[in-house]
Order: structure tokens, then sequence, then C-alpha cells
């Protein structure tokens, strides 16, 4: 489905923003009625359907193609005034029943036009609208219905534009900021690598040129120069290899914003936390990426293998037993496990983080159906040393991954992860 306040890419998009759009021109069917047993003439049905439809054509243009960014304004000005003008020409030709058009044209101005404009613009078309139909109707009965509709249907759609704006905004200010952290990360990388690297380079050309000197008459002490260029390089690859490791660790951080990121653009509705565990409830460095990798992992089945339409993701602290533990929850709505493997690879997906966790003293648990939360939730109080029982949760709908890692180090080495729920 097209995302809110995103603009048009392909021609799918395209059809469902149309849709959406056209929902709305069923407040067509007092003109079309008429049209069909208004009792009009042959040359007065032809000119009023032809009026119609260049109407509705206008309204599409204006609403489909100018509500998120105008780049042409006399364009949308020109047909802004014809849609008016349309209105007020097939409501005065055509009668009363027509007099709805001019909620179309309101909203239209409230799509398009900048607020300063709307603001007269809307009353304006809701005047001539109260104008053109006192002919037939009393003010008294025309204005506190078709009229108050007229201003409150133009004022509020002053408010989406400015709601679908707003959020484009806030698109390209999340894109500025992740490409600004990117780039403060380059030059992280580069300044470390420099600092790191300057030294070391240096003093291995130094040697090299010193040992090239004295190798003709003073080989054993060429030797030790050669020695020292061996410790140095040797070290230098140990200081780059520490530099670049912080780029290849997962953590949790970044795993949850991206998997904000995946869930919305997969048109899941996510639950996800906004930052990673403070001090007090956070792993060390190996513990957190091990939970990093399952949320990785977890989000991926998700959207790939699934089907669901919501995804829950909670980190919670626990006392257990063998001490505390910080547990990574993922649970989606989707088909789970009874329906034929809807989680993707079972095999080597829940294999490499039950490793992953085994490494760290860390529990997998998975669980399938909509009992899947209630299982998990009573094995989490066992704690990362205890687990080893498998559950299974049912044949109902849903997926549970929980892992849980402890946060005090050694307290629960030696107990194997066990994949509850589902052989991984």
């Amino acid at each position: 489905m097209h995302s809110f306040g995103q603009p048009v890419l392909d021609r799918r998009q395209a059809r469902v923003k149309l849709a959406w759009i056209g929902i709305w021109l069923v407040f067509l069917a007092a003109p079309v009625k008429d049209l069909v047993d208004g009792g009009h003439g042959v040359a007065a049905t032809a000119l009023g359907s032809l009026g119609l439809t260049a109407f509705v054509g206008c309204y599409l243009t204006l609403v489909f193609r100018y509500t998120t960014r105008i780049r042409d304004w006399p364009v949308v000005y020109v047909t802004l005034a014809a849609l008016t003008a349309l209105a007020a020409v097939l409501a005065l030709g055509m009668g009363t029943a027509w007099l709805g058009l001019f909620v179309y044209a309101a909203v239209a101005a409230g799509a398009v036009l900048p607020m300063r404009l709307a603001v007269w613009a809307i009353p304006a078309v809701t005047l001539l609208m109260l104008g053109i139909g006192m002919r037939d109707t009393d003010a008294a009965d025309l204005f506190p219905g078709l009229g108050v509709t007229t201003l409150l249907v133009g004022f509020a759609m002053t408010g989406v534009r400015q709601l679908i704006r707003t959020t484009m905004e806030l698109r390209q200010a999340r894109a500025t900021v992740a490409q600004l952290a990117a780039n403060e990360e380059r030059l992280r990388l580069s300044r470390d690598l420099h600092d790191l690297l300057g030294h070391s380079l240096s003093l291995i050309t130094l040697k090299s040129e010193l040992a090239g000197r004295m190798l003709p008459d003073h080989p054993d002490k060429a030797a030790q120069q050669v020695a020292d260029i061996e410790q140095v390089s040797r070290q230098a690859l140990v200081d780059v290899r520490e530099a670049v490791t912080g780029y290849r660790r997962l953590t949790l951080a970044g795993q949850l914003a991206g998997a904000r990121t995946a869930l919305t653009a997969a048109g899941i509705d996510a639950d996800v936390p906004l930052e990673a565990p403070g001090a007090d409830a956070a792993p060390d460095e190996e513990r957190e990426a091990a939970l990093a990798w399952a949320l990785r992992e977890a989000v991926t089945n998700v959207v790939r293998h699934s089907g669901a339409r919501r995804c829950t993701v909670t980190l919670t602290r626990r006392q257990t037993l063998a001490g505390p533990v910080l547990e990574l929850a993922v649970e989606d709505d989707g088909v789970g496990l009874a329906s034929g493997g809807g989680q993707g690879d079972h095999g080597n997906g829940l294999t490499g983080l039950s490793e992953r966790l085994e490494a760290v003293g860390g529990v997998l648990d998975v669980s399938s159906g909509a009992a899947a939360g209630a299982v998990a939730g009573a094995a989490a109080g066992a704690g990362p040393a205890l687990g080893g029982r498998r559950r299974q949760g049912g044949d109902r709908p849903g997926f549970r991954l929980a892992a849980r890692v402890p946060l005090v180090p050694g307290r629960a080495e030696g107990a194997a992860p066990t994949v509850l729920g589902s052989s991984a």
C-alpha cells in the first residue's frame, strides 16, 4: 500500500492513490441521478454529462497531482478556477441537485492553495454556492446543511494537506540525519585509520631505509631492524582490526531503527521501542550483538515470510533464579509455523541464532500460535540457565521469537540455549 505522504513511484501506487481519491466521488450521486431521471432534454443531458466529466477531471488533476508538491502554480490556479466555474455553470443550468459540486471545489482549494489563500477561497466558494442556491432554496435551509459542510470539509482538507507535507518533511529530515550520521562515521574511520597507520607506516618506512643502509656492512643490525618492522606491522594490523570492529558489530539501537524502517516499508504496523535499554539494563557488547542479530533475523522473517499485519518488539529486564537477564521478544500475527513454515528458514536462521546465543550463555525461545506470548512468558521466568523443554504454542496463527541473555557476565555460562517450540 502507498505510504502516507510519500510521492507516487510506480503505476501500482498511482492506482492505489487514485482509488482512495475516487472513493469520495460517491457524493456525485445526486448530479448523476439528476442526469438520469431529472427530466432534462437531450441537449441538456449531453452538456451536463460533458460538464460533469470535465469537473471530475479537473478535481482529480488537482488532488492527485498537486497535494504534496506544486511546481507549476499557474496550472493550479487555472484548473481551480475552471473547477469553480464548472460548478457554478452546472448548478445554474441544471438545478439545486448540482450544488454539491461546490463541496469538491472547497476540498480542492484546501488541498492545493497556501493557507493564506485557502482561508479566503473556501468561504468565497461557500458564498458562491449559497448565492446560486438561494434562487430556489431559502438560505435558512441551505446554510446549516450544505453551507456548513462545504466550509468544514474545505478547512479540514487544509489540515490534511499540512499533515501530508509535514510527513514528507520528516521523511526528508530522517534521510538527512541518516546521511549525516553515515558521513560522521566515515570521518571517524578516516581519522582513526590516519592516527593508527600514520605513525606505524612512517616508522616502517624509516626502519626499512635504515635496514637497507645497514645490510651491506652490519647484517646483524639490519636483521634487528627487519624484526622491528615485522613487529610494528603486526601491531598496525591489530590496531586496524580493532578500529573496524565497531563497524562489523551490530548494536541494538541501530537494529531497532532498522526494524522500524523495514516493517513500515513493508506495510506492517510496527510497535518498536524508540531506543535501546539504559545503562542499568544494557548487556555487554558481545551479548548486545547477539540480541541485535536475533532482532535482525526475526524482523527479516516477519517481512519476507509471515504475511503479518502487525509486529511488536519488546525489550524487558527480568530477574531469574540465575540472575538478571535482558529479553528481546518479537511477536507477529502472521501465519506462524502451523501453516507450513511461514517464518522462513528455520534450519539455518534459528540454528545460527542459537549458536550465537550459546556463545554468550543465552536462550532462544520460539513459539507458534496465538498462545505463543503466554507460553514464552511462562518460559522466561526460568531464566537462561534453566531452558531445555520444548513447547508448542498451538495451531493458531502467530509467531513469537524471544532471545534472552544474562546481564552479569558468567552467571549463565554453560547453559545450552534451547529453541523452544520448534527445532532449529
